[in-house]
Order: C-alpha cells, then sequence, then structure tokens
C-alpha cells in the first residue's frame, strides 16, 4: 500500500499516457489552428517527422558539425563479424566503446562494451541496424532545450539540467540488493534490475564505492536531474544559437551532451553532444525539482506554442508541407511495433 499510495502522489511515476492525457485537447487545439492534425511536422524540416519519434541518430549526426559529436560509424546487424571487428579497428576504437541503436530511445539497448566477446554478444541480440561511438568519459552530462524561430539568429535556453546515472554508494554491509530496494527510484524497476544486476544482489558494495545501476541519462532509466534554471544566460544562449546556426535547420529541440563543467559548457570547449531531440523531446526540466503537475502542464503546452509557430512559419513561408494524418499515424504505428521489439530486445540483453 505504501509503494502504491507513492506512486499515486508522485506524478513522476505515473505512466507517460497518463501524464499527457489532459494535453490531447490542448493538441487538438493547436491542430486546429494550423489546419493540420500533424502540426509539427514542419519544426525541423531536415529531421524525419520533424524528430517526433523513430528518427535516425545518423540523420541527425550528419547534420551536426563534426567537432562536436563522438566518432561514430554505422553497423548493419548482418554484418558478419569478423568484418565488424575489421572495421572497429580500422576506425581506432579502444575498448570500452557505446553502442547503441541508430533508430532508439529511452535508452534502449545502450551498451557500453568493455571487450571482444561482449561486443560479439551485442552483436548477436541488437538485430537492428546500430551505431558504435567512443565512451565519453567527460565527468558531467547535460541536457540544453534550445529553441530559435527561423530567419532568427538569436534563440532562447529554455531549460537546462544536469544529469546523475542511477546508482547506489555502497555502506560496506548492505548488498546490492538491499541497496537497490532502498533507492527511490531503482526499488520499482524489479525486472530491469534483476536482468542488468541479478548476479550480483548478494554482493557487498564496499563504504563509497559508487555502483552504477544505469549509465543513461534518461529520467525513464533512472537518472536523477538538477535543475540548473539559474544556470541559463546570455552566454549559454549564444552558445547554442551558434550550433543551432550551424545545423541551419534545428528549430525546436534539446540537446544531451558531455562537457568538462557549466563554464567551459558557457565558453563552448570540450562539448560533446550525444543527440539532438527534436519536437518529440520532452521539456525533461519538469522533473526531480518539485514541480507540481500543474506547473508541469503548463511548462510543457509553452513548449507546444513554440511549436505551433515555428511550423506555421516553416510552412507559410518556406513551404515546408505539413504531413497527412494518415502519413504521421502510419510512421507513427510502425515505430511503436518497432520500440515494442526493441523493449524485447533490451530485456533479452543481458549485458
Amino acid at each position: 500500500m505504501k509503494s502504491f499510495w507513492t506512486k499515486l502522489t508522485n506524478w513522476e511515476l505515473w505512466p507517460f499516457y497518463l501524464i499527457y492525457t489532459p494535453l490531447g485537447f490542448v493538441w487538438l487545439y493547436y491542430a486546429i489552428r494550423a489546419r493540420h492534425f500533424w502540426f509539427v511536422s514542419p519544426v525541423n524540416p531536415t529531421l524525419e517527422f520533424s524528430g517526433f519519434e523513430g528518427e535516425s541518430k545518423r540523420e541527425m549526426y550528419e547534420q551536426l558539425p563534426k567537432r562536436y559529436y563522438p566518432r561514430t560509424i554505422y553497423i548493419d546487424p548482418t554484418l558478419k563479424f569478423e568484418s565488424l571487428k575489421a572495421e572497429v579497428k580500422a576506425a581506432g576504437f579502444q575498448y570500452p566503446i557505446l553502442a547503441k541503436p541508430d533508430v532508439g530511445m529511452k535508452g534502449m539497448l545502450m551498451r557500453k562494451i568493455n571487450n571482444e566477446d561482449q561486443l560479439k554478444y551485442y552483436h548477436s541480440k541488437v538485430q537492428v541496424d546500430y551505431i558504435i561511438q567512443d565512451m565519453i568519459e567527460l565527468p558531467m552530462e547535460f541536457s540544453v532545450f534550445h529553441i530559435r524561430y527561423p530567419g532568427e539568429e538569436k534563440g532562447v535556453v529554455t531549460g537546462f539540467i544536469a544529469k546523475n546515472y542511477m546508482s547506489v554508494t555502497g555502506d560496506g554491509k548492505s548488498t546490492l540488493k538491499q541497496l537497490i530496494d532502498e533507492h527511490p527510484k531503482a526499488k520499482y524497476r524489479e525486472e530491469e534490475m534483476t536482468i542488468r544486476h541479478g548476479e550480483n544482489f548478494e554482493k557487498v558494495i564496499a563504504e563509497g564505492e559508487v555502483y552504477y545501476l544505469s549509465i543513461a541519462g534518461n529520467h525513464n532509466r533512472g537518472a536523477n536531474f538538477v535543475n540548473l534554471y539559474d544556470q541559463i544566460d546570455d552566454q549559454l544562449c549564444s552558445v547554442f544559437d551558434k550550433i543551432s546556426l550551424e545545423t541551419e535547420h534545428f528549430y525546436f529541440g534539446r540537446y544531451d551532451l558531455k562537457c568538462s563543467s557549466i563554464e567551459d559548457l558557457k565558453a563552448g570547449k570540450n562539448i560533446v553532444i550525444l543527440e539532438y531531440n527534436g519536437v518529440g523531446a520532452e521539456p525533461n526540466h519538469i522533473y526531480d525539482c518539485g514541480m507540481s503537475y500543474s506547473r508541469a502542464i503548463k511548462e510543457i503546452v509553452m513548449h507546444w506554442e513554440h511549436m505551433y509557430r515555428i511550423g506555421r512559419i516553416n510552412h507559410t513561408q518556406k513551404g515546408v508541407p505539413y504531413w497527412g494524418f494518415r502519413a504521421g499515424y502510419k510512421y507513427l504505428m510502425n515505430a511503436h511495433r518497432f520500440f515494442k521489439r526493441m523493449h524485447q530486445a533490451d530485456l533479452d540483453c543481458k549485458l
């Protein structure tokens, strides 16, 4: 009953569809104003469906300046393993490396690969196009939500957070299972924790040792967010104005990145962009900051207003078409079926 009451009274633990149900009426409002159901589709014209869901990371990386993203190669899952080893060697990678699907979400099938045997296992399990990247060891991970209107050189940063991966810290007495059971987020993820860490459940974690339960900086993977709203200033905005202008057509979305410090980020130094998420990106600064549900809804609606306006400008002034209802619906249904298979593959992959 205590667990049930905790979930009921903490909106951040609600299922995604429940959080967004009241916003269905808001979506219809903007669809009517735009006279197109998929009013978001012209917002980022060089991303498929404006990055609403199911977009390729390759599509995103190829539009970013190369200096901003990790060394990356793209792997066909049907590639013979000997050929894969040759590609990894030719690219100059050193273990550990990072592997993740080219089309992914919520950190599904994202794995740290420590050696060749793990790569062989991952390659046998993933069954979709995936990418291999350098592990970026910079100490801090951030999300920056940036919005810029077409034809304008200056935009705004509406959200800025630091991410802490889900972890437990040992006390020299408690087993990993006991620490997980006391963790405010991990204790609600029993199936995932058992699959990923079950073999270590009886291990006593040394005092002061940090044991990472996930290396994904996603809220739905248990990461904790620290709202840095008070750090948003003209210096930070100018960094992302510059990146946005270099990509030309990224107008609305969230940059997930690593950097050495907030000071370096504001100076435009030591930045590695992990992903750019388009109109499907949540303003994830609504989480882990004590924000009420009603205030979070207002924040999402404010971002949707920007999406609507940018879409109208791109459509009326630049001729970017809206997607038809049938085309958008078919695209999303295909994406949902794809991610359902991915979810199962993620559970089956024991790395």
